[in-house]
């Protein structure tokens, strides 16, 4: 792969600049069709100096190029800029307990490789992180393009900002490991490490901008967990605790869970799924969820996740029959939506984990990044 450099952020001369990340993004939300200087200009409020000055720098860097002429009102006609998508890549990891996936993202959004592998999290953090190096390296060389660095969406609870692993559910021989500096070190790129369900989240409120709202995404697989999304942007809580939705206590004399409770949803989600009773499963869930609906008052719960997509419509009526009960409780109201995330194909935590890195480049720090 072709690699900017070594660290924990991304690190372009082009980039330096608030205002360059908002003009990449307006021409990444352009598209092929491209955008003018003037209308660039009038959409963030700079001058034609300064806008021209900007997007020489970023041709210079070979981030835009030109994309035709477009007739103008008066005068001639004016020259299109648009986003090079070839011209910088993003690597996504999620590392699930029992497989690693891992996308290839361009500039655009698009996911262009993905990869799959069986990984046992359990067999320690040599034999993981050697398998997500392989994977990476399988994934390049990136012909002409840049790799900007690498997102891993590993299972909770960890430090997003220091890239550290806790006590992961099950696997409490994690504590302590600094995978964000380690795997970085191995690859020689830039890495960013958040919860499996935070970059899942992420990657669902950049499509959905600039609509902003607030969300929960519920990720029901090898564990539970939530990612919140409030006002618009991702909330992690102060050490990146928000989110550790599976281990909410619902029945105090219940079955022990890996994490060391008893009566967690997630041990009874589990449970009620290793049995065959998908109904009863989705009714636990929807309990949890009107929790959280009642707690935070969100918009919208979205579910995601290898059990979800075998049962989507027993789960989107089970969850919603739960919400729909909450709502004739507190009258007026009408129930708080659910539906399965948009995807369907199995690698959004993956390309969630893509954004971690691409968000801050298109001036989206204020989504990715904020306590």
């Amino acid at each position: 792969m072709n690699r900017t450099s070594t660290g924990t952020g991304v690190n372009l001369p082009a980039l330096r600049s608030h205002n360059a990340a908002l003009m990449l993004d307006l021409l990444r939300t352009a598209g092929e069709g491209g955008i003018s200087r003037l209308e660039l200009a009038e959409r963030t409020g700079l001058t034609p100096q300064a806008v021209s000055k900007i997007t020489a720098r970023l041709r210079a860097e070979g981030l835009v190029a030109e994309a035709g002429r477009r007739a103008s009102t008066g005068g001639k006609p004016r020259t299109v800029l648009r986003l090079v998508p070839d011209a910088g890549y993003a690597v996504g990891l999620h590392l699930d307990r029992d497989e690693l996936t891992a996308v290839l993202v361009d500039l655009a959004g698009a996911t262009v490789a993905v990869r799959s592998a069986p990984l046992d999290f359990g067999a320690g953090a040599e034999a993981v992180v050697a398998a997500a190096e392989r994977e990476v390296g399988v994934l390049g060389p990136v012909p002409g393009g840049r790799v900007l660095g690498v997102g891993v969406a590993a299972p909770g609870p960890l430090d997003h900002r220091r890239g550290v692993l806790h006590r992961v559910t099950g696997f409490p021989q994690w504590d302590g490991f600094a995978l964000r500096d380690v795997l970085g070190a191995r690859l020689g790129l830039p890495v960013v490490v958040d919860k499996d369900t935070n970059a899942a989240a992420l990657g669902l409120a950049l499509r959905a901008r600039p609509s902003g709202g607030s969300f929960a995404y519920l990720h029901l697989g090898t564990g539970l967990g939530a990612g919140l999304v409030l006002g618009g942007a991702l909330y992690r809580g102060a050490r990146t605790g928000a989110g550790e939705f599976g281990h909410q206590t619902l029945q105090l004399d219940g079955p022990a869970c890996d994490c060391g409770g008893r009566g967690c949803i997630e041990a009874l989600c589990l449970a009620a799924v290793a049995r065959g009773d998908i109904a009863e499963a989705a009714r636990v869930l929807g309990a949890g969820a009107a929790n959280l609906v009642g707690l935070l008052d969100i918009d919208r719960v979205l579910l995601g996740g290898r059990v979800v997509a075998a049962h989507e419509e027993v789960f989107v009526r089970g969850v919603g029959e739960m919400l729909g009960e909450l709502a004739r409780r507190e009258g007026g109201a009408a129930a708080v939506p659910v539906a399965v995330a948009g995807g369907g194909h199995g690698y959004g935590v993956a390309e969630g984990a893509a954004q971690l890195v691409l968000a801050p480049v298109f001036g989206h720090a204020d989504v990715a990044f904020p306590g």
